[in-house]
């Protein structure tokens, strides 16, 4: 079973609407809980410290109602600063009800063409995986969810701070929820 189903208890995707079928989200370039391609990492050729390229994803059977989507990507195995934060790998808020995914390779800025905004640990930027050679693999975690609302939350120059504003904000306004999981450690 792959790990993001085990994480919700071997759902693979959110709770199907009353009039629908569940929220689904598919990362062509690798399975749901198997290994992230070196392509999409911290250690790909040509790649700046800390970047990567983002890999194109797609969802699927948004809830009614749905006005944003965020997406939320983070590796569940690291620890910020002795907190139970775990690493902001890339969150982009804001993206238009008519999306119906991101295409591989985001462009670095806070604020995309689309009126979205995107933060990551690095910058306005996807962070790709980045788990060390030596050691076990990480796991990252794709989450999207469609909100009943667009948010009105501003990137700041702390990408955690406004992690967590964006989380805080999204209370009460989650319509659906998918998940997508992958694994990485760099290449020795």
């Amino acid at each position: 079973m792959p790990i993001a189903a085990q994480e919700r208890g071997g759902q693979r995707a959110s709770a199907p609407a009353a009039s629908g079928p569940a929220m689904t989200l598919t990362i062509p370039a690798f399975p749901d809980g198997g290994q992230i391609p070196v392509k999409f990492s911290q250690a790909a050729e040509g790649a700046a410290p800390g970047e990567g390229t983002s890999p194109a994803m797609s969802w699927a059977n948004p809830p009614a109602g749905t006005q944003s989507f965020v997406l939320n990507m983070h590796d569940m195995d690291v620890v910020r600063n002795r907190t139970t934060d775990d690493q902001a790998h890339w969150v982009v808020w804001n993206i238009p009800a008519t999306a119906s995914g991101l295409p591989e390779g985001v462009p670095k800025g806070p604020q995309r063409s689309d009126g979205s905004y995107q933060v990551s640990a690095t910058g306005p930027v996807y962070r790709g995986p980045g788990a060390p050679a030596t050691g076990p693999r990480h796991h990252y975690m794709f989450e999207v969810y469609a909100l009943d609302i667009k948010l009105d939350v501003q990137p700041t120059a702390d990408a955690f701070e406004t992690r967590t504003n964006v989380l805080k904000a999204m209370q009460g306004h989650i319509l659906g929820k998918a998940v997508y999981g992958g694994l990485f450690r760099r290449p020795q």
